[in-house]
């Protein structure tokens, strides 16, 4: 019925954003800088949860084969390369600058798929993806609060969630489902990053902490990887009953809530030109959807 659907498509809504705040809260104000424990955290609590869920039959996980495993590997490596540079970069930039370079990531992964498909592009399109690739060009120029190494960062992230969504579309495999692929995606991520804990220093550094033994620290902690586990729960669940574009939209609508309730959460530091690179990237943003959902019709 379409009020379930209006249901599901709100409660993703709501855990989208708080997971984000939670996440920014942990990096940003604990200032908990250490993505190789972070992210291994919540992915290590991320893949038990998703066991547990499908031991309890709320979740279907089948047996994978060891060749559609390694087929879906790439996309696992990109996926760490999304946590781990996400959140380098959200630790210093605000929610609605982060979210306006992640937006470049439909630039790269338009470039992407005109290199592999020389089709011909949608007067519409084209229109949306100047005026996000504008906006992010002209971001870190206007951003207040520039720091060159949370941009490199930024960038690394885009490029990996562009280059994650064309392999997800493009992946010959239909042997698992999204929770399957998520589930081998927790499963890479801990061991590369538990890998990775000692050479990149946070394994000792860690140790010094001063919020280490502090009751908020421990909380956040726990929240950020249980909403890390429910969102993807209200994903997979909102993906079953909608189309691509009508999904689409609300991950839109998800992000536009997330950066209007930031500044009642955050202290934000945005002047004027910044905030015209935010509005015109998701205008560029709306103006896309509106055209695919248009090719579609």
């Amino acid at each position: 019925m379409q009020w379930k659907k209006q249901i599901a498509g709100l409660t993703f809504s709501f855990v989208f954003a708080v997971s984000h705040f939670t996440n920014k809260f942990v990096l940003s104000v604990l200032k908990f800088t250490y993505p190789t424990l972070f992210q291994g955290w919540q992915t290590f609590i991320g893949v038990l949860l998703l066991l547990l869920s499908a031991q309890l039959g709320w979740v279907e996980i089948s047996h994978v084969s060891r060749s559609a495993a390694v087929s879906w590997l790439p996309g696992s490596m990109l996926y760490v390369g999304i946590i781990y540079a996400g959140s380098r970069a959200l630790s210093q930039i605000d929610i609605p600058l982060f979210f306006t370079l992640q937006n470049s990531s439909h630039v790269v992964s338009y470039i992407i798929l005109k290199l592999m498909h020389r089709e011909k592009t949608h007067w519409l399109k084209f229109i949306s993806i100047c005026l996000i690739l504008l906006s992010g060009i002209y971001l870190p120029l206007y951003d207040p609060q520039f720091e060159f190494n949370s941009y490199v960062w930024a960038l690394g992230h885009l490029f990996s969630v562009a280059a994650y969504r064309v392999f997800e579309v493009h992946h010959k495999s239909t042997n698992f489902s999204d929770v399957e692929q998520q589930c081998i995606n927790y499963m890479l991520s801990v061991l590369l990053l538990a890998v990775a804990a000692y050479p990149t220093g946070d394994l000792m550094a860690v140790l010094e902490f001063p919020s280490l033994h502090s009751y908020t620290f421990h909380c956040s902690c726990c929240a950020s990887a249980l909403l890390g586990f429910l969102l993807l729960l209200a994903t997979v669940k909102l993906k079953s009953g909608l189309s691509t574009e009508h999904f689409t939209v609300w991950i839109f609508l998800s992000k536009i809530t997330a950066m209007v309730l930031s500044p009642f959460i955050f202290e934000i530091n945005i002047n004027a030109s910044s905030l015209l690179c935010v509005v015109i990237s998701h205008v560029g943003e709306a103006l896309m959807i509106y055209s695919e959902r248009e090719s579609h019709q």
